[in-house]
């Protein structure tokens, strides 16, 4: 679904411009919230486009494994599916090859699934679970159709094969590496770039800064602003959503970069780090095969204040040690021009 502005829709962006003639089709695209990141493209949304408007998407969501097999793709050779739901239940003849660049296995209906209902009272709660299983069912058999599998990283690579049974290559998703501008010197601020919903922690992070009283900017939007902005003390500001260009500037004059929550990959850390800013991230997920420890940042251990706070005092006493250029070497491994050769080598 085009319904916000994230990782996997960066990635979709990029694939569009890659194969420029390629139309997008998608459950729902709501234009307003992707902005002009798909305009001038072939946008061809399911039946669900009129629905979403008076119906809330997740009562849509038993629809949605229908929706999507309504596609026809005769008239193509080859489709790639940009999956992290429902993407990778296309139907496609016989002659048609599929190729699934897969974000995730689909999160709440696999291991993800507490997140997804916490806070959720007990009926919607009883609702969603008697969803599940034959969500779950849908999406192990639809991948058995899938001719050839792309992760976006190794930890995916071990989900789809934990989930799926199938095997998975690794492409790591496209970072625009070349638009930043690594720099020694900072201004005094921690950043964070973000989704403002419970599944990424940020408030671990505003509980750790309160408590040092260091300054912290946030970029991003979300449903737990509010929330957020309400425990934030004085040295935390909110920026809400920004530009490509705005938060470009704010990543190359940060002191560091903070990522609390668990990823698939985890496009930010790589911009920090293509910013040649030092990243201190929760220990867990794709992060752990962009950041190195000790060159371009630290890991703390445990999601909570208290792991980020150790994890704080880490980065600041090896400040000194982080080399601004070799960070950015580290980022051009997944700078988007190898994305699209890989990708299209796979798709010729």
């Amino acid at each position: 679904m085009l319904i916000k502005l994230g990782g996997a829709e960066r990635v979709l962006k990029v694939l569009s411009e890659a194969f420029p003639k390629s139309p997008i089709y998608t459950l729902i695209h709501d234009e307003k919230k992707t902005k002009d990141w798909f305009k001038g493209k072939k946008i061809h949304a399911s039946a669900l486009q009129n629905l979403h408007k008076f119906i809330p998407r997740k009562f849509l969501l038993p629809k949605m494994a229908s929706a999507i097999r309504q596609f026809d793709f005769n008239k193509f050779d080859t489709v790639i599916s940009s999956n992290s739901a429902f993407a990778h239940g296309i139907e496609v003849p016989k002659d048609v090859r599929h190729i699934c660049y897969c974000h995730s296995p689909m999160r709440y209906a696999w291991d993800y699934t507490h997140e997804y209902t916490k806070g959720k009272s007990d009926l919607m709660k009883f609702i969603i679970a008697s969803m599940l299983n034959p969500i779950r069912q849908w999406d192990y058999e639809s991948a058995q159709n899938i001719d050839e599998i792309i992760a976006n990283s190794q930890h995916v690579q071990k989900r789809v094969n934990k989930y799926w049974r199938r095997n998975a290559k690794v492409i790591y998703p496209p970072v625009q590496v070349k638009k930043f501008t690594p720099r020694q010197n900072h201004e005094d601020y921690f950043l964070i770039v973000s989704a403002l919903t419970s599944f990424k922690k940020i408030d671990i992070a505003i509980q750790a800064f309160n408590k040092i009283k260091r300054k912290l900017v946030i970029i991003g939007d979300g449903e737990s602003r509010k929330a957020l902005e309400d425990m934030a003390g004085d040295t935390i500001e909110f920026l809400g959503y920004k530009d490509d260009d705005v938060v470009r500037e704010y990543f190359e004059h940060c002191r560091a970069f903070i990522f609390p929550g668990e990823e698939d990959f985890g496009i930010t850390p790589v911009e920090a780090m293509a910013a040649g800013k030092p990243v201190l991230a929760y220990g867990l997920g794709g992060v752990m095969e962009s950041v190195q420890v000790g060159i371009s940042g630290e890991f703390f251990e445990k999601p909570t204040a208290e792991s980020l706070l150790n994890g704080m005092t880490r980065l600041m006493n090896n400040e000194r040690n982080y080399d601004y250029k070799k960070i950015r070497k580290i980022a051009e491994k997944f700078d988007e021009s190898i994305f699209i050769e890989k990708m299209k080598k796979i798709a010729q």
